[in-house]
């Protein structure tokens, strides 16, 4: 089944004249004559190879006006229906221990691990080294509805990782090195899945190196700063048309041709249903570099404030590569025909290279923690997400000669807001209790709702623990579970310049599993 949509003319997306028409057997092609058009010096009229039977005039007439508009066009790549590889989700597995807290942190003396939440807190180190290591489980599945059609992901497991290394060289002044994945996202649609054209399957990871010096002031004031080495990679796949343009549009075209030919096909039930050739993109970014500042203060000794910037890095990938693979070897062989007689034209991806560029949003972040008691800590995060820097992707090919062009997409993302809540409770000398939640706004417009990573507020509970079996060495472990209601949008898709946007409704869930070690010397 595929969703209800706009019934399109075939003369609609058809529109390059034939020169060579093709009698099509079950065979695939056995035989061919040519229907050329001649010059003012040559009018004689050619019989039909010997054997033939040409259509009657009242056929050849429609047979060829039909043929003349029978042209697919499958629009350059992936990027043609603006495909968005920077938006993906905020990992929020920084840290196993505050991912039970609700992720919270910038307004918490986290010792090294501080280097991400609030690199201030870094100066309030309480051992000479201490390090933190660990990774997380991400487990997500995402739904889509549209009337009476349904479809799900099978998505594999992330696993985000997290390494933190801190140096106290005097009481006042300290310095690390941390490596985080601060961004990322996967989602398996399947192949032949009605919005395939929009993506099929996709994996985006950043990677964050951060040297961070953190001096304190005063007792109780600090200031923190980490240079961001960012790297990052993404795969992708999707259909170079939708399943069903391919099944309801241009299969039957085909097989209305063959009849006028007198010829049985029925390549709309054989072939029908699947995404016909897919493209695959994979590319690497350049490092690029950005900064992480923040400022502590203990207003007094239960109550300490945090603040804390993040910056926007712009992600270049200079030398992208690109494949092209189809449903299965019967469908091959009909778009090898077809684009050999002109009738399809399916661009060389597979021989170029592209280049893009991408924002990782800035992130500013305001934390409160406060200590009723010696056992209990509270922390609440107000992280403002600069998501207004994603006005558009641009999308070129590097090879000139191969003709494709380029591709410019409006985003007009909106910056959002997430709110964060987090209470942690020391139950005895060696287990600490945690649990916390966070509401994660959408940065996406309802008419820019896609698949590759459905958008929507984001509602959080999260739980977790601490077992400290010496001084030297704790255990963290955290759970998030993250839901994401039900929301309806629409993404837009373009063909010979009518928009077919593909409607629907988004839900998703994900559990994420974290677990850590602190040693401390």
């Amino acid at each position: 089944m595929h969703p209800p949509s706009r019934q399109i003319p075939l003369a609609s997306f058809f529109g390059i004249k034939i020169h060579k028409i093709v009698r099509f057997y079950p065979s695939f092609v056995k035989k061919a004559y040519l229907c050329r058009r001649f010059s003012k010096q040559n009018k004689k009229k050619q019989a039909p190879f010997a054997g033939e039977r040409r259509p009657k005039a009242s056929q050849r007439g429609a047979t060829e006006t039909t043929m003349k508009k029978f042209t697919i066009l499958f629009f350059v790549l992936l990027f043609a229906t603006r495909v968005s590889l920077a938006e993906g989700f905020q990992v929020n597995v920084q840290s196993a221990r505050q991912s039970g807290m609700g992720h919270t942190g910038a307004g918490q003396k986290l010792g090294a691990e501080s280097m991400h939440f609030n690199p201030a807190g870094l100066a309030f180190l309480k051992s000479d080294i201490e390090t933190s290591a660990g990774m997380g489980a991400i487990l997500s599945s995402a739904d889509f509805r549209s009337g009476s059609l349904r479809a799900g992901t099978d998505n594999s497991i992330s696993t985000p990782v997290f390494l933190y290394a801190g140096y106290r060289v005097y009481d006042n002044f300290s310095v690390g090195l941390s490596l985080t994945t601060p961004y990322g996202s996967g989602m398996n649609w399947g192949k032949h899945w009605a919005g395939a054209h929009l993506i099929q399957n996709i994996s985006l990871k950043a990677f964050s190196i951060q040297p961070t010096a953190a001096y304190k002031i005063t007792d109780r004031l600090s200031i923190g700063a980490g240079l961001q080495i960012a790297l990052g990679n993404v795969d992708l796949s999707r259909s170079m048309m939708p399943v069903s343009y391919w099944s309801q549009g241009v299969l039957p075209t085909v097989d209305r041709y063959m009849a006028s030919l007198g010829q049985t096909t029925d390549y709309t039930s054989s072939l029908g249903g699947v995404a016909p050739v897919s493209a695959r993109l994979k590319g690497t970014s350049k490092v690029r570099v950005g900064y992480n500042i923040g400022l502590m203060y203990d207003l007094c000794d239960k109550v300490t404030l945090g603040v804390s910037y993040r910056s926007r890095i712009n992600m270049k990938v200079t030398s992208g590569t690109a494949g092209l693979t189809y449903a299965n070897e019967q469908v091959k062989a009909l778009l090898g025909q077809l684009q050999a007689l002109g009738m399809i034209t399916i661009p060389a991806l597979d021989q170029g290279t592209f280049n893009a560029e991408l924002p990782l949003p800035s992130n500013t972040t305001f934390g409160i923690s406060y200590r009723p008691a010696e056992r209990w800590e509270l922390a609440f995060d107000l992280q403002l997400v600069g998501w207004h820097a994603y006005k558009e992707l641009n999308i070129s090919f590097n090879e000139k000669q191969l003709a494709i062009d380029d591709i410019r997409s409006e985003k007009n993302y909106h910056n959002s807001f997430t709110y964060r809540l987090g209470a942690a409770f020391r139950a005895t000398d060696r287990l600490t209790l945690r649990l916390g939640g966070y509401l994660d706004g959408s940065p996406v417009p309802s008419d820019r709702l896609n698949p590759e990573t459905p958008s929507m507020n984001r509602l959080s509970a999260t739980a977790g623990f601490t077992f400290s079996p010496s001084r030297h060495l704790d255990i963290d472990f955290g759970y998030n579970y993250i839901h994401g209601p039900e929301r309806e949008g629409s993404y837009p898709y373009e063909l010979n310049g009518q928009n077919l946007p593909f409607a629907g409704s988004y839900e998703i869930d994900a559990h994420i599993l974290s677990l850590g070690f602190h040693l401390k010397f």
